[in-house]
């Protein structure tokens, strides 16, 4: 993003030199060879834990696959171990975008584990916020297009993780939502999950959003531009690597220096009050009154299971 931010820097002044154009291109990733040096597929898989991700060189597109049963909740070790992975495809010149989706054909994320926001310690809390925190900057902030195919449902967090992409794809089945649905469970959604979501759908309805904690059927989220698309279920993977060719037809550094003009006021917010905003949910989230409600919601699903 330092490169980015740089090159934006340089075309605002007008003193981006050919030479400068070059060297943008160079670190961004290579852009000249759009065709498959290879006729067959090369794949590189360096995950298996809590998720599978899986770069094909011919492409440049890497696939993430979450699969932390039985929901794909947002704990402390998925986030670490996703952040992780978005720093390697970062890192890897051979990758220029990445296909977020789930294991699991009925939900693409549950959200947030509530297992390590309820009985924990104030550290614990402030670490797994943390966690919360990079990941969003990792996905927002990613130098990569990123694409979100959203094969089943994805309330709270999972939501989040559709927002920070840059492009959405939903599962056309009018038994999965999506939405920040935090007020529901008497959470608050911090300021970034509301600007990631003024910044797709816009503040009217986010504002409608957020206090009444909506869920929208794929449907009525494709009406409202939460989503973009909506394709059958069996095509979503193969709809959503057509979409990435038409994103990775336009020239990187273009493409990149576009993306942070328009993500870097949201970005920046974070980054400047990530502290605050991390005592803020430790303050919140060690209300006696908050850990009651949490407490009742984890009987519920208990008792859902049973």
């Amino acid at each position: 993003m330092a490169v980015l931010l740089n090159g934006l820097r340089l075309v605002s002044s007008g003193n981006l030199s050919l030479h400068g154009i070059k060297s943008l291109q160079y670190k961004s990733t290579r852009i000249l060879c759009q065709l498959p040096c290879k006729s067959s597929y090369q794949g590189r898989p360096f995950s298996n834990k809590n998720m599978t991700v899986e770069l094909d060189n011919n492409t440049g597109v890497a696939v993430i696959q979450m699969k932390k049963p039985p929901v794909n909740s947002l704990s402390l070790e998925f986030l670490t171990e996703f952040a992780i992975n978005m720093e390697k495809l970062e890192m890897d010149r051979e990758c220029r975008g990445v296909v977020l989706t789930s294991s699991n054909p009925k939900i693409f994320s549950a959200g947030l584990d509530i297992n390590e926001m309820y009985g924990k310690t104030p550290e614990h809390s402030g670490e797994f916020w943390r966690a919360v925190q990079e990941m969003w900057l990792k996905l927002y902030g990613s130098n990569m297009v990123t694409i979100a195919a959203i094969n089943g449902s994805s309330p709270a967090g999972g939501c989040l993780m559709a927002l920070a992409c840059d492009y959405r794809i939903m599962a056309d089945n009018p038994k999965y939502a999506i939405g920040l649905n935090e007020t529901k469970l008497g959470i608050v959604a911090p300021f970034w999950f509301k600007d990631s979501m003024i910044n797709v759908i816009g503040r009217r309805a986010t504002e409608h959003s957020l206090q009444l904690g909506l869920m929208y059927s794929a449907s009525n989220a494709l009406k409202i531009g939460l989503v973009d698309q909506l394709v059958a279920q069996d095509k979503i993977m193969t709809h959503a690597l057509s979409v990435m060719s038409e994103w990775l037809a336009i020239p990187d550094h273009a493409r990149q220096i576009t993306k942070s003009m328009m993500r870097k006021p949201t970005l920046d917010r974070l980054l400047t009050n990530r502290e605050s905003d991390i005592q803020n949910f430790v303050n919140f989230i060690s209300k006696d009154s908050i850990q009651k409600s949490l407490q009742l919601y984890l009987e519920m699903l208990k008792q859902r299971k049973s």
